[in-house]
């Protein structure tokens, strides 16, 4: 393990985080909140004093970088994010337990939404938008955003494919153009345009300006920290529609974007992720509104809160228009099914991924047919190409850990005493970056009652599905830390 060149991105992470604060530190001035912004301005402090700390000690950095840095510094980076990030909530006291200011801001920046807060209105403005940004950055990664802002020269060279696949979710990580540099800024130039566009739609429905910027943050991470108790629920129609398009258009993988730029339209209408991603929504709507005929005033309003609340779950955003936990028993049963499929794979969405479902579905039935011709050969393909047997193999590995961590995570929190139905929808939850779960950390509830230790243990299922489990895996490994 190349311990300084991991510490000299560790550094430039936390730059990118302390300088990322700065803009809440200037609300917090415009609008009085003294307190909120000098905590503001003692963390940024003792995350420069960190950073030189770091720079200093790294500063003579050897050239080697491999795969394992590359899993160490995005595991790394995200927890050292995490645990400096939560600070202003903590140091303004308006979280006054560390625990649960470090819950919120990994919830933030894995994009989760679930929230300890009981009543999120009484936050300060600066510190609302600190935690609302959190999903901004967290949902392309500031790893990536790294990528396309940083000079890829001299030591390390050759790094930026380790990072991007390490960072970037998704069964798959190619590049769009030749140089991985470039491939980093396209996905965050499409991020930023798609973000921009959001915010003037919202605008154009008369949303207050600082609600727009941070329902857009939401939207575009698929985060879903609300500024409202209520998060969604008490704007318009209009302004929920918006939302509905915009969390299933960041729920797309972006390399969809980029072939529409280049004009490749018939790549992208036969993608075979992307079908079945939009399938998924529009049946999913379809059955949820046959089974909520009655239960709101008219049609249109059913297709109205069953659209968005598909969008926000099946994306992972997690905002809300109602309460869907008081939905019958087979429209929660759906949402607690697109909980585990999540989005595309290359979009800021969780969840397990669209791409590595339709993989696992083709895999099985490719086994289901070796045996029956057992001397025939078989093989996997995707969108007409063939499916390398390393890449199939990888994501039973990952389905097989997947399913391992929900279960003990699952086991684990049970020791609260909260339903089944509350701690297995509360891992969920957490683990596929979705925010909301069912029963009492519903739509309407929130996190706060668990344990501290049940809170860790949701921390860690966070960390692991945002960055895809084995980031976080390898640093419980001895091997990745040997000096070989």
């Amino acid at each position: 393990m190349n311990y300084k060149m991991v510490g000299r991105f560790l550094a430039q992470i936390l730059t990118v985080e302390g300088l990322f604060m700065i803009p809440a530190v200037i609300i917090g001035y415009v609008c009085g909140e003294d307190n909120a912004m000098q905590a503001l301005l003692w963390s940024i402090l003792i995350i420069a004093v960190v950073v030189a700390f770091l720079r200093l000690t790294c500063r003579h950095a050897a050239s080697g970088f491999y795969a394992k840095e590359g899993l160490a510094c995005v595991g790394l980076g995200w927890i050292g994010m995490s645990l400096f990030g939560g600070l202003p909530f903590f140091i303004a006291r308006e979280i006054p337990n560390y625990v649960d200011a470090l819950f919120e801001i990994v919830s933030g920046f894995t994009t989760t939404g679930s929230s300890i807060l009981p009543a999120v209105e009484d936050m300060s403005q600066c510190l609302l938008y600190w935690r609302s940004f959190s999903h901004w950055l967290g949902g392309m990664g500031v790893l990536v955003f790294l990528l396309a802002i940083v000079p890829a020269g001299g030591k390390g060279r050759g790094y930026t494919m380790h990072i991007l696949r390490a960072e970037s979710p998704g069964p798959v990580v190619g590049k769009l153009v030749p140089k991985m540099k470039d491939t980093a800024k396209i996905l965050y130039l499409i991020y930023i345009l798609l973000t921009v566009i959001n915010i003037i739609f919202l605008l154009a429905g008369h949303m207050p300006a600082f609600d727009a910027f941070c329902t857009a943050f939401g939207t575009a991470g698929t985060g879903g920290f609300g500024i409202k108790n209520d998060s969604i629920a008490g704007y318009s129609p209009y302004l929920q529609n918006v939302t509905t398009v915009f969390m299933l258009l960041f729920g797309v993988n972006f390399s969809c974007y980029y072939l529409l730029l280049i004009r490749q339209f018939k790549a992208v209408f036969f993608d075979e992720e992307l079908r079945l991603y939009l399938g998924a929504v529009l049946g999913s709507t379809a059955l949820i509104v046959w089974n909520l005929r009655g239960f709101y005033g008219s049609l249109g309003e059913t297709i109205r809160h069953a659209a968005f609340q598909v969008s926000s779950i099946i994306t992972t955003t997690g905002f809300a228009t109602t309460d869907f936990d008081k939905w019958p028993g087979f429209s929660k049963a759906i949402i607690l099914s697109l909980m585990v499929l999540g989005a595309c794979a290359g979009s800021t969405g969780g969840g397990l991924k669209c791409g590595r479902a339709l993989i696992l579905l083709k895999s099985a039935h490719r086994n289901i047919r070796k045996v029956l011709h057992p001397q025939k050969v078989q093989v996997v393909r995707n969108n007409g190409r063939m499916v390398d047997e390393k890449i199939v193999a990888s994501i039973n590995a990952y389905m097989a850990i997947y399913v391992i961590i929900v279960i003990l995570s699952f086991l684990m929190i049970s020791i609260d005493g909260f339903s089944v139905e509350t701690n297995l929808s509360a891992v969920l939850a957490c683990f596929n970056n979705i925010g909301p779960g069912l029963d009492a950390v519903g739509p309407t509830c929130n996190f706060s009652a668990y344990s501290i230790f049940s809170k860790l243990v949701l921390i860690g299922d966070m960390l692991a599905g945002r960055l895809e489990i084995f980031p976080i895996l390898i640093l419980l490994s001895r091997s990745a830390w040997s000096q070989r």
